[in-house]
């Protein structure tokens, strides 16, 4: 059974930067193409960002295509994703998510297996 679990989360002041981690365990993590995406009170999930199984090819949201990076280490079965200059409007639960099928995917529907999610708020 995969197992997806974040963390990183907490509470954050405009301008920090942040690193969220995600672990993936019960399956072959290299195979997986992985994505974060979050969700703010009252709002749909919004993707944020995606890296192929290869970790070759990346794609942001353009809300945070400047100031973030997605990276995996399939070492240690672990996808990170790095932001800086946050802001209030980043405060949401952010999700890991791991694809079955090669690619790069950028809707939830794509991704077979979620984590619980990681709370970032961002203070002004």
């Amino acid at each position: 059974q995969v197992q997806v679990v974040e963390s990183g989360g907490g509470l954050m002041q405009a301008g920090d930067s942040l690193r969220l981690s995600c672990v993936i365990s019960g399956g072959t993590f290299s195979r997986y193409p992985l994505g974060w995406f979050r969700r703010a009170p009252g709002q749909e999930y919004e993707f944020v960002a995606a890296i192929d199984e290869t970790g070759d090819m990346t794609d942001y949201a353009d809300s945070v295509k400047e100031r973030s990076a997605i990276a995996r280490d399939n070492a240690k079965d672990t996808v990170f994703l790095r932001m800086n200059n946050l802001k209030p409007e980043d405060t949401a639960v952010y999700f890991c998510a791991a694809a079955r099928f090669p690619g790069l995917w950028k809707r939830t529907t794509n991704y077979s297996y979620f984590g619980q999610g990681t709370q970032v708020t961002v203070s002004s």
